[in-house]
């Protein structure tokens, strides 16, 4: 019979701790239903009395029915001056209302003396006390043993009977917590049988549970071995590894290792396609940029550059992939660069339903226009769009939507207390029409962008759905000081997709231009792309 899991998502109280790393109530609301839908087993809300954040959180999800994940209040055990019954902390846990409650304790006899100041049986007593006390009124009672395999390896005794502490109180499930992240993957297996051992002793059926941090960056192999050797239960972590310091074990890499690599049980497995999609709207909501290198889910986990990988995934994807990367969400991207070979142009050409044969002399003629372009600078791996453009441009398939005649920027730093005003003037052609403009802006490029959009919005009404999101510079040779060649990649999307484009010149203001011109134009290549596609629907609906 397969090992079946459960997993426990900590992203909005644990994963909240780490730097720059913030969530709204509306935000915390949009993860909880995406990670239920994902078919996570149980999600932690935050701690109902550390903030007004968690506090509102705990109340308006009292109105929200889950499909299938279980919501998680998190705690500490009492104060040592307090009676369960009149503590605030475990008073907070069960107005929150959430049918599963886990509280941490001291498992490391050091915190006991060091952090709590109190005698070591007196710690003990705080966890059966207040598991004692909660037991009777939640449907689930977890305890995080904190510290418990620093404890461990510095006083086992105590450590053990600190789970004891929580067996008698109660608790369902004992989460092993490396908190501080320094215990390395041949340490676990071990340790968890000697907890084994102790648990028989105790003729227990406590399920056990793990909780990794990554300051080694073992937190996934932790997890991982865990659940392969020690047989753990329950699995702790957070989307794309967040927490504090250096985080926490990411589940967004050890779900798809425990369904398809190890092949477990859990609800995930049966929505594990939609772990590419949450992973983003993480990223999204917490205003932080994606991970591309990440594995399973990030953008370059399945990305392949050059030729000989190219050809060799063409004929056998296994050849150079651990996994489908549909099976996540995630999609499968032959890269254009400097290394690119006729393996790579033909399959963009496909992907783009480009009429490109592998005799064609059009794919001479790419390949070296590819690698002098990159000679100069420009970089197409970030900027596909500008790519498919090129691509298009050799085929004589793409349409001139607008012709530049000129553009002028000027800055004017009127007072040295006030920022600069900046101002475009654009004047260009769209069929026989002239069109001359001007805009302001926050800089040059901001401007620039005001100023052709201006000057085409009311040609092309569909570019008002377009944003640009992302806009960086690169310096690319540093001999010439402020002479050197830059290269500008803009990140722009709309409701359907989001693309990339580049250029490349000694004059910042002329590559920003080259690239704004481009994702302009891939915006409306798109635009007639898609109407094209709906007519063609519409005519054999007719059929």
């Amino acid at each position: 019979m397969a090992h079946l899991i459960e997993f426990y998502d900590t992203t909005l109280r644990d994963g909240t701790q780490a730097e720059n790393f913030n969530l709204s109530v509306e935000d915390k609301i949009r993860i909880t239903l995406a990670l239920d839908k994902l078919g996570i087993d149980f999600i932690e809300g935050g701690w109902p009395g550390a903030n007004p954040v968690s506090v509102d959180y705990f109340t308006r999800m009292q109105g929200v029915n889950l499909r299938h994940a279980r919501l998680a209040a998190f705690g500490s055990t009492r104060h040592f001056r307090n009676s369960p019954e009149k503590d605030p902390n475990l008073l907070a846990l069960l107005n929150a209302r959430t049918p599963a409650v886990t509280i941490f304790g001291k498992s490391w006899d050091i915190h006991v003396r060091d952090a709590l100041h109190i005698e070591l049986a007196d710690n003990l007593q705080l966890i059966t006390d207040s598991l004692a006390f909660l037991r009777p009124q939640v449907a689930h009672l977890f305890y995080d043993a904190e510290h418990f395999f620093d404890g461990f390896k510095h006083c086992e005794q105590y450590a053990l009977q600190s789970l004891g502490a929580a067996i008698d109180g109660g608790a369902e499930t004992l989460i092993l917590c490396d908190t501080n992240g320094g215990t390395l993957p041949h340490e676990i297996s071990p340790i968890i049988r000697r907890v084994r051992q102790y648990l028989d002793e105790k003729k227990s059926t406590v399920h056990l549970g793990i909780h990794a941090h990554n300051d080694s960056e073992s937190a996934v192999a932790i997890s991982l071995l865990a659940a392969a050797e020690g047989r753990v239960r329950q699995v702790q972590g957070t989307i794309n590894g967040f927490g504090e310091r250096c985080g926490n074990a990411n589940l967004t890499s050890i779900i798809p290792a425990m369904v398809f690599k190890l092949g477990m049980e859990c609800e995930a497995r049966k929505h594990i396609d939609r772990l590419y999609g949450i992973s983003r709207l993480v990223n999204e909501l917490a205003n932080l940029p994606q991970n591309r290198y990440q594995p399973y889910v990030g953008d370059s986990a399945f990305a392949h550059k050059g030729g000989i990988h190219v050809s060799a995934v063409q004929q056998n994807p296994l050849t150079y992939e651990h996994i489908t990367p549909d099976l996540v969400g995630n999609i499968r991207r032959i890269l254009i660069s400097d290394q690119s070979g006729r393996a790579n142009l033909l399959h963009k050409a496909k992907q783009w339903k480009l009429k490109l044969a592998a005799g064609d002399p059009v794919l001479a003629s790419l390949i070296s226009e590819l690698k002098e372009l990159e000679n100069q600078g420009y970089q197409y791996e970030g900027a596909e769009a500008s790519f498919e453009l090129l691509m298009r441009r050799a085929l004589g398939l793409q349409r001139n939507y607008f012709r530049l005649e000129s553009f002028r920027v000027m800055n004017h730093k009127y007072r040295m207390d006030k920022p600069p005003l900046t101002e475009a003037t654009i004047r260009l052609f769209i069929g026989g029409s002239e069109v001359h403009t001007a805009a302001m802006g926050d800089g040059p490029v901001n401007a620039l962008d005001c100023a052709i959009r201006k000057a085409l919005t009311r040609f092309y009404p569909c570019l008002e759905e377009m944003e640009l999101t992302d806009y960086k510079v690169r310096v690319l040779s540093g001999e010439h000081g402020t002479q050197a060649r830059v290269r500008v990649l803009v990140e722009s999307r709309d409701q359907y997709r989001s693309w990339g484009t580049v250029g490349v010149s000694v004059n910042i203001i002329e590559a920003s231009w080259q690239a704004l011109v481009d994702s302009i134009t891939y915006k409306l290549m798109q635009e007639d792309l898609r109407r094209a596609g709906e007519a063609e629907e519409g005519e054999a609906d007719d059929d």
